[in-house]
């Protein structure tokens, strides 16, 4: 089940399907939109702007939304309506709507990936002069401008960053009489078989050692990819999908057999970053990332992290979704410009 992670192949595909779609549809549909997005949306000196977005889990929404009427009441002029579309793979449907029927959001949060995309289709704005006079670029980790970038133009802005480490809950690594953290896999192999519990003795297992995510989605894929480049593993060669290589395979191997030997189990296809089993005390260790703590300090248990052990050498990958302003009109785009600069800000990165 593992190697269900090839599929990424086929959301590439399907975004090349979609994107020729697009261009079609563009092209009969052209003569009879409505120009909405061209009218002056501002009523009693309030211009007002949507933004779509797939901030999850909804505790990070509550918090979002609090920071969001902050900005609404420090600002007279603006209003601005945050409405929650789905997550990525929900969202794509949409957003080719809204661009085919000339009525796109204000501002979308999504995986810059789709930059190119966009770009193609004329529906964003550039925003390389806003980005040169920022006071906040400064602030921004050089890291990011890779995200950012296309043909050495900036399109977008990071909204967050994030990657994935390896959360655990150090009261059953005391029970287990754990006292290390492992650092290479060989030793989190060791340390799952350790955690891996039938606590009444009726033959089947009440905690797993850890949880392995399985899918086709993207989130599988990125929880993944350190393991896969820790190895010296590949998924791209000659700018194709191509997952036949040592590294990838024994990336793979090592999980699958950590499965067989029933020292970690695996998530339901697509949900590896649901975390049920591991706030319930049935799974020890699982790997997620930063927008899994507000979930986690709200369920009140003990949790503590540590770097993903390393197969041959030490890995990351860097994640999260950016910001993207639509072409619509000036008084709209400007608008839109500001809400970023509150987004970037120390004050609301910091919540």
């Amino acid at each position: 089940m593992l190697f269900k992670i090839i599929s990424i192949s086929k959301y590439n595909v399907l975004l090349r399907k979609i994107s020729c779609l697009i261009l079609i549809s563009t092209l009969f549909l052209s003569g009879c939109q409505s120009g909405n997005v061209e009218q002056n949306p501002s009523v009693d000196g309030v211009t007002k702007i949507t933004f779509w977005h797939g901030i999850n889990p909804p505790e990070n929404r509550v918090i979002f939304e609090q920071l969001l009427t902050e900005f609404n009441q420090q600002n007279s002029d603006i209003e601005v309506e945050a409405l929650y579309v789905g997550q990525p793979d929900e969202q794509l449907p949409k957003i080719i709507a809204s661009i085919v029927g000339n009525q796109p959001p204000d501002i979308l949060w999504y995986v810059p990936q789709l930059t190119g995309k966009l770009v193609e289709l004329q529906a964003i704005k550039p925003l390389q002069e806003w980005w040169n006079n920022s006071t906040i670029k400064k602030e921004i980790d050089p890291a990011m401008l890779s995200t950012m970038e296309l043909d050495n133009h900036i399109w977008s802005v990071p909204f967050a960053t994030n990657n994935a480490a390896m959360f655990y809950r150090p009261s059953l690594f005391e029970e287990a009489g754990i006292e290390n953290i492992p650092q290479t896999w060989t030793e989190f192999a060791q340390v799952a078989k350790q955690l891996t519990k039938d606590k009444n003795n009726d033959g089947i297992i009440d905690q797993n050692g850890a949880l392995l995510a399985v899918g086709k989605g993207e989130f599988t894929v990125f929880v993944w990819l350190p393991f896969i480049f820790s190895p010296n593993g590949e998924m791209i060669t000659n700018n194709q999908i191509n997952l036949v290589n040592s590294g990838t395979e024994q990336a793979l191997t090592l999980g699958r057999e950590l499965v067989a030997q029933k020292s970690a189990v695996l998530s339901a296809p697509d949900r590896g970053y649901e975390l049920d089993g591991f706030i319930k005390g049935q799974v020890a260790m699982q790997v997620t990332g930063p927008w899994t703590l507000a979930q986690l300090k709200q369920s009140g248990i003990d949790y503590n992290v540590f770097p993903l052990p390393k197969i041959e050498k030490s890995s990351a990958v860097l994640g999260g979704e950016n910001l993207f302003v639509f072409k619509t009109n000036s008084e709209r785009e400007q608008a839109s410009l500001k809400f970023l600069e509150y987004i970037l800000s120390a004050n609301f990165q910091t919540k």
